[in-house]
């Protein structure tokens, strides 16, 4: 590794990666952050719907001190519980990568680290790995962690199901491509491509454990974390799926499916938005285009490939918000039957999961985050994305969100506990370490779930709330 100082002396790490050398930037924790640096090629052109492509390399040494733009997309349904935020949307660029390297991690002969890799939720449809929201330099120099955070196409560029096009389950081979760009370069920034943990939350824990489960990238991750996946979300049937698309070619007003490559990003994005719409239910909280079954990086629904053992020799940690539905709820009020959906939805293939783990000799470490905003008269309660804040420490970028409000030491100590936690967890495959780690005062270390138990789900809640 080079090194080189910028302003006010601020060291710029030089790293070199497969395409090229990338420059990064070193902040007060004394972690290293390499942003928006691309791990496959623009899908613009004739790349809009096909599989992703290599990236070009370059020249010299690329500035990787800011994240590169996010994925077209339209605004996020569930901005009501977790505040807004910008998103500046461009197909050019926008396949990158973030990467977070804790402190001495890039000194010469440094031992490597342990590495999470971390995919954004937003219901398969909205989200950036470049948001402040997931910045990884606190969650790194936590745990002593690589973080990795990326993009991957959403909407009808991820999602749209066209397989005579080559659009299939085009978001999954995005992020399959991430996990080969990781075991090829992640050395350079002090990773261990050996121990690569794939985790994600809601859409993004959904795809984790498929990337898990998938044989084609399994042998790939050690460990997979799992944070308020929708596993009552059956996974797309291509029947349903290509009757979503043909009405997506009606709305665009497409004879056939190659124009869409012509058409600028916004314009699909839009008409994805009227065709959302157009097909809402009372109580829907499945997206109208996600992974499809038996497509690309899904042979076999996730629960299915966990019960037939696809999940063997993988560490496992997964769970849920107490409330999960509530954020849905709030972003569609008329109609929405929350009785025991948050459990149906969410929680219970949190202890399905672990218990087919469990059967197959497979420890899994299950949780629930119970913790509710300050004042809240049980409207949000413990909402769904509400533990992010306090895996990555990020509260600040979280300043006008519903589902967090003030923030005291408790939460503080909070978010030390739960980040440390499932940083130990990435580290070692226990989540017993960092500040506080996995042990509660007066409950002990955090034991693996086993059927029956009872007492085997992790609660974590600021005291007094």
């Amino acid at each position: 590794m080079e090194s080189e100082s910028g302003t006010e002396g601020q060291r710029r790490p030089v790293v070199a990666t497969e395409r090229g050398s990338v420059r990064g930037v070193t902040g007060e924790r004394g972690v290293a952050a390499f942003r928006g640096i691309p791990y496959a090629a623009s899908p613009v052109g004739a790349l809009r719907f096909a599989p992703p492509a290599p990236p070009t390399g370059w020249p010299g040494v690329r500035d990787a001190a800011h994240a590169g733009p996010d994925v077209p997309q339209g605004p996020s349904r569930l901005a009501v519980v977790t505040g807004p935020h910008e998103t500046h949307g461009d197909e050019e660029g926008c396949l990158t990568l973030n990467v977070w390297s804790p402190e001495g991690a890039l000194e010469p002969g440094a031992a490597p680290r342990a590495v999470l890799v971390w995919f954004h939720g937003g219901g398969f449809t909205t989200g950036s790995g470049g948001w402040d929201w997931y910045d990884g330099a606190r969650l790194a120099a936590l745990g002593g962690i690589v973080v990795v955070t990326a993009n991957y196409r959403l909407g009808p560029l991820g999602w749209l199901y066209l397989p005579e096009i080559g659009a299939n389950n085009l978001g999954s081979r995005d992020q399959a491509a991430v996990l080969y760009w990781v075991r090829d370069n992640i050395a350079s920034f002090g990773g261990d491509p050996a121990l690569i943990t794939v985790g994600g939350q809601s859409a993004g824990a959904y795809c984790a454990l498929c990337l898990a489960a998938d044989p084609g990238t399994r042998p790939l991750v050690r460990r997979v974390i799992a944070e308020s996946g929708p596993w009552g979300l059956a996974p797309q049937e291509p029947a349903e799926a290509a009757e979503v698309a043909a009405a997506y070619l009606r709305l665009r007003g497409v004879r056939h499916p190659s124009e869409l490559r012509e058409m600028p990003a916004e314009r699909l994005v839009s008409a994805y938005g009227r065709l959302s719409a157009e097909r809402a239910r009372p109580g829907e909280v499945a997206p109208q285009m996600y992974p499809v079954l038996g497509g690309a990086g899904l042979p076999v629904a996730p629960l299915a490939a966990v019960a037939a053992g696809g999940l063997d020799g993988t560490d496992v940690l997964l769970g849920s918000t107490q409330d999960e539905i509530t954020a849905f709820r709030a972003a569609s009020p008329a109609g929405f039957p929350v009785e025991g959906a948050t459990e149906r939805v969410f929680g219970a293939g949190v202890t399905d999961i672990a218990s087919r783990c469990a059967e197959r000799g497979r420890p899994a470490y299950a949780y629930r985050f119970t913790r509710r905003p300050p004042g809240d008269d049980g409207t949000l309660g413990a909402t769904h994305c509400s533990e992010i804040p306090f895996l990555f420490g990020n509260f600040e970028a979280f300043a006008e969100a519903p589902m967090l409000g003030p923030v005291d030491e408790s939460d503080r100590a909070l978010a030390r506990v739960f980040g440390g936690a499932l940083a130990s967890f990435v580290a070692t495959g226990r989540p017993d370490g960092g500040e506080g780690g996995g042990k509660d005062e007066g409950r002990g270390p955090w034991r693996a779930y086993e059927p029956g138990a009872g007492a085997q789900v992790r609660r974590f809640g600021s005291q007094g709330r």
